[in-house]
Order: C-alpha cells, then sequence, then structure tokens
C-alpha cells in the first residue's frame, strides 16, 4: 500500500538537522564547481566539497527559462538569497546540475539530460552513496517523472517544489485560460491570438505592454477581481498588487511560452471549446462572447509523455504554497489521486500558507529536501 502524509511545513523543519552528523555539518568545505557539456549538448555543473563530502549527490533540475534566452545556469539562488551550491556543499553534499539543451518547453529533455548528468557525475567521481534529485516548477515536473520512471537504484529520494505534477494539460489549459478571459475583460490591450504570439508583442512586452496592463487593472480594480474569481487564479486579498503580480505572471507564459509549446508540441495544446465559465456578473454573455480555441489533435498526442502516473519508484516529497498564481496548488491533490490510484509509493506533499510561486525560504526548502533525503 502507498504511504500518503500531508503535512503543514512547520512539522518537518526539525528534518534540517538530520541530513547530516553535527561533525560534517561542521566540517565540509565547498570545492570549486566544475562546467562541462553532456552528451545532448546541455551544460553542466559538478561541485564536490574538498573536506567533509558525505558521499551523497544532489542533482538539482531548474525551472522554467523563456525560449530566447542563451543556456546556462539559471534559478540556482533561493528567494532569500542564499547561492545552492554553496549551500549544498556547505551541507556535505555534492551538487550537480545542467541547463538542458533547450530553453522554454524542456522537460522530457530535462528529465533525459538529468540522467546523462548522473553519468558525468560519475566519469569525475567516486560514485556517489546516494543519489537526490530535486527540481523547482518545471523543474519539479522533471524531478516528479525520474522519481517515477527512473531505474530505483539511480535516485535515493526525490523532490519536487511547486511543480505542474498533477496534469500537465491541466496546466497548459490555465494559463490558456487566464488569456482568454483577459482579453474578454480587458479587450485590445494585447494584439493578436492567445494561440500565436506577435513577435513585437514579445519584443515590447516589458516597455510597452506591462505598463498598458498595470494601469488597466489598476483603473478596473473591480473588473480585476472578476477575471481572478472566474480564472480561479491565485492572489493575497491583503495586498491588492498581487491581482496585477498574478496577470502579468501567467499572461508573462502566454506570451513567451506559446509560440516555443506550438513548435515542439505540433500544434496549439490549447482548447476551451467546451468549457464553461463561471463566477462573473454574466455568465451567459461571457461564455457566449469569450474567444473559443481548439487543441490541435498532434498536439493533445504529444503532450501524453509529459503526464504523471502516480506510480512512484523512489519516496518524492513535495512543497507548495497554498496561493500559488502560476502552478495552482491543486496539483498537489490531483497528483495525490494519481498515486492512491497507482497504490505504489511514498508521497508527502507539504503546504506553505503563502502567496507567490515557489516563494520559499532557504530553511523551507532544506527541510523539505532533508525529510525526502531520510525517508526510508
Amino acid at each position: 500500500m502507498p504511504l500518503r502524509e500531508v503535512r503543514t511545513f512547520g512539522a518537518v523543519l526539525l528534518f534540517v538537522v538530520l541530513l547530516l552528523p553535527a561533525t560534517a555539518r561542521a566540517q565540509a568545505v565547498p570545492g570549486a564547481c566544475a562546467t562541462g557539456s553532456l552528451p545532448s549538448g546541455a551544460l553542466s555543473l559538478i561541485c564536490v566539497p574538498t573536506v567533509g563530502w558525505n558521499g551523497q549527490l544532489v542533482v538539482y533540475a531548474h525551472g522554467y527559462v523563456a525560449p530566447g534566452l542563451p543556456l546556462g545556469f539559471y534559478q540556482l539562488t533561493t528567494p532569500d538569497g542564499l547561492y545552492l551550491p554553496l549551500l549544498v556543499q556547505s551541507l556535505g553534499y555534492a551538487f550537480a546540475t545542467t541547463s538542458y539543451r533547450q530553453n522554454g518547453l524542456a522537460i522530457l529533455e530535462g528529465v533525459a539530460d538529468v540522467q546523462e548528468l548522473v553519468t558525468a557525475f560519475g566519469d569525475m567521481n567516486p560514485p556517489p552513496t546516494r543519489t537526490h534529485i530535486a527540481g523547482v516548477s518545471e523543474g519539479g515536473l522533471v524531478a516528479t517523472l525520474l522519481a517515477e520512471r527512473s531505474p530505483p537504484d539511480q535516485f535515493r529520494s526525490a523532490f519536487a517544489a511547486c511543480g505542474q505534477i498533477g496534469n500537465f494539460r491541466l496546466q497548459i489549459n490555465y494559463v490558456g485560460n487566464f488569456r482568454v478571459l483577459f482579453d474578454y475583460f480587458f479587450p485590445g490591450l494585447i494584439p493578436g491570438s492567445p494561440i500565436a504570439i506577435p513577435l513585437e508583442v514579445m519584443a515590447d512586452w516589458y516597455t510597452v505592454y506591462v505598463p498598458a496592463i498595470t494601469r488597466a487593472l489598476a483603473a478596473n480594480p473591480g473588473r480585476a477581481l472578476e477575471l481572478m474569481r472566474v480564472a480561479h487564479a491565485a492572489f493575497d486579498p491583503a495586498n491588492p498588487a498581487t491581482v496585477i503580480n498574478t496577470a502579468i505572471s501567467l499572461l508573462w507564459y502566454n506570451v513567451f511560452g506559446t509560440n516555443d509549446a506550438v513548435r515542439k508540441l505540433g500544434g496549439n495544446p490549447f482548447g476551451n471549446r467546451l468549457t464553461w465559465y463561471f463566477g462573473s456578473q454574466n455568465d451567459l454573455r461571457l461564455n457566449l462572447q469569450v474567444r473559443r480555441l481548439t487543441a490541435s489533435p498532434v498536439a493533445l498526442h504529444a503532450m501524453q509523455p509529459y503526464e504523471t502516473s502516480g506510480d512512484l519508484a523512489i519516496p518524492l516529497v513535495t512543497l507548495h504554497t497554498t496561493s500559488d498564481e502560476l502552478v495552482p496548488f491543486g496539483h498537489e491533490l490531483l497528483y495525490l489521486t494519481k498515486v492512491d490510484l497507482s497504490d505504489r509509493g511514498r508521497f508527502v506533499p507539504l503546504a506553505v500558507n503563502r502567496y507567490g510561486h515557489c516563494n520559499f525560504t532557504a530553511a523551507e526548502l532544506l527541510g523539505s529536501f532533508g525529510l525526502a533525503a531520510t525517508l526510508p
């Protein structure tokens, strides 16, 4: 029978002290990081403590990076400013990460590149006694797929933070629905189609469109709240600025991720032809007038390998804020259902009652990882 334990984060902070014996934590000295290239063309970053290595390896899978950016090592700093390679090494672990072979939608490629990274680490260093996979956002899905699909002797544990692990197609539709609803409530602000983004919108996003969207939302707070309600988008009621942050963040993913996803999946993956929206002042008018789009059958088929099964080969711990505006907390509940149906594996979802995507402290991340690393 699978073991599932839903906990709030405060119950697991004590697991930070279980990461290493006290003497190892005191003696670990971070070493210099070596960069290289993997067979796929992805970049690698490998760091091993010069003193106090506990023999274990933490492999880190990063989140989404805009398609136009160069390959590199992104998202290596926690929200409170700690550098992950140094932080992990200071606890006695070796650290390794990869750029993936491409930016944008790179989940399946990320899975393959992480596996190549583990091999590359073993070619350069003594084999680790235990290897742990940890990922955030898009990397959280990478980590979860590895927890399901890797040989059980490749990784000892998995940790996934703020990942779209419940249903990948649902995540695609969440972003797409927000865009068509935004266009209904605030028409004419973003030109072009929600499923074919004009290049000039991307080029002028920060200088033209973000200011215009911000002004429109601020000038119409009632309509902005109606948009949040119908889209089921998270915000902090005590902080009105989060309404604007949620809108800008979700629209960013539509603007910068859509063309890339359409190209890689072989067609448009978003469809709302049969969706009934509710929560507006006039739901009938909304559903009659909102733009309707049909997902490509090719894209729908191409998305199937991105879906998790809940069939875990190794223990998985997840961490998610309850008011995540980009990747809804509901992914945790959907994945919990999948684990129940698979009747296999150990899954511990942890919740932090806070607004913001991947908005965690270093202590929260370390505590969650510590729990994953010590699960039997």
